[in-house]
């Protein structure tokens, strides 16, 4: 394509000193050009949110991303502090609130339960999928096409290396198929997870690493 597609990650974390596996996923793609890592504590440590630079940044963007620990089966206070303030009515939904159609929205999630944890048998009695439902919903009612999530499981196993790079390597390789539009968008929702169907949603066309 001729014009990358501009993804904006709004990333939040309250303690990223803490979180290996997340330290590791921005490093992944801080370089990649057309990516804008937006991090939400760092950016308002006292929750004073700047609505109309947000939404500023929502419209120079054409991919969104939450990219955060799944807190309590959502994420941590500031995004949802920022959803409250930013998605405003008649810029994101209601009368004319169309500023966010056509978008894309992923949610890109790291979680300590196996991925066993999450369904009809396991102790979170959800898929991960069922407990996303606000966020899809979010997405839907802004007007935003929403993609299978970017999920990683037990994160408190991987203290290695090793361990988290395929999951770093995923990550930026989805964000660069998302940025190039380089993805079979009619093969994405064949699987539960965006990235455990990568390699069948790629298209022929090599994706390009700009950076």
């Amino acid at each position: 394509m001729d014009t990358a597609n501009r993804i904006l990650v709004l990333f939040a974390h309250p303690a990223l000193h803490k979180s290996w596996v997340n330290r590791r996923l921005i490093r992944a793609i801080d370089d990649l050009e057309d990516v804008t890592l937006h991090d939400l504590y760092e950016a308002y440590p006292g929750f004073h949110i700047d609505v109309k630079r947000e939404q500023d940044l929502l419209l120079a963007h054409d991919v969104i991303v939450f990219q955060h620990p799944f807190y309590w089966y959502s994420s941590p206070a500031i995004l949802k502090e920022w959803q409250d303030l930013v998605l405003e009515h008649g810029f994101a939904y209601g009368s004319g609130g169309t500023a966010l159609g056509g978008k894309k929205f992923l949610s890109a999630i790291t979680t300590g339960g196996q991925h066993g944890a999450y369904g009809r048998s396991g102790a979170n009695r959800f898929t991960i999928r069922e407990l996303l439902t606000p966020f899809e919903q979010t997405a839907h009612l802004c007007g935003m096409d929403y993609l299978p999530p970017f999920v990683i499981h037990g994160t408190h196993l991987l203290r290695e290396a090793g361990q988290i790079a395929p999951y770093a390597r995923a990550y930026r390789h989805l964000l660069m198929g998302l940025r190039d539009d380089t993805l079979r968008w009619d093969a994405l929702a064949e699987g539960e997870y965006l990235h455990q169907n990568f390699e069948r949603v790629l298209s022929p066309s090599p994706v390009t690493d700009h950076a």
